[in-house]
């Protein structure tokens, strides 16, 4: 019973610990030059990404024949 109290009370340490360390950190910007242009290019990169992978560029095209619903029952 003591062990499993022991390990009850390290995981909710753990936990608060982690809550702790995840609010103190917040939405803090980079202040650098250097970490600023990097932090565009990733803001940059990731709208590129939005519209190349979104639901109307991946399926707006002719099913292949190595497209899973193909493959339904009855089907060769």
């Amino acid at each position: 019973m003591v062990a499993l109290l022991i390990l009850f009370g390290v995981l909710g340490g753990t936990g608060v610990l982690m809550t702790v360390t995840l609010m103190r950190r917040g939405a803090r910007r980079t202040e650098t030059a250097e970490g600023l242009l990097v932090e565009q290019e990733a803001l940059r990169q990731a709208a590129h990404d939005r519209v190349s992978f979104g639901a109307a560029a991946v399926h707006n095209s002719l099913p292949t024949a190595s497209d899973t619903y193909s493959r339904r029952e009855g089907r060769p």
